[in-house]
């Protein structure tokens, strides 16, 4: 695992992780974690229950895994992710 556990880092790969549209090889370009150290990394830091729900979710999912998705989808994330439009009022 070639992660540098600064503060907030891990946090940020734990919430990419669990976001749907984000695939494993956004993480590791980001962070050098391969799809592997990314699930050692949720085992480690999940609850029990919290790992096993997120990995149901995410096995075979086509959004997380890049070679599964269409080739037309050239972002890692939704359009409106991290966008409040109510904030720019």
């Amino acid at each position: 695992m070639a992660l540098n556990e600064q503060p907030g880092e891990i946090d940020r790969i734990i919430e990419m992780a669990w976001e749907d549209r984000t695939p494993f090889e956004a993480i590791e370009a980001l962070y050098g974690l391969c799809q592997d150290d990314v699930i050692a990394l949720m085992r480690r830091e999940l609850k029990p229950r919290s790992f096993k729900v997120w990995r149901e979710r995410t096995r075979g999912r086509k959004t997380k895994h890049t070679a599964l998705r269409s080739r037309h989808v050239m972002r890692s994330h939704c359009k409106t992710q991290y966008k409040l439009k109510s904030a720019k009022k």
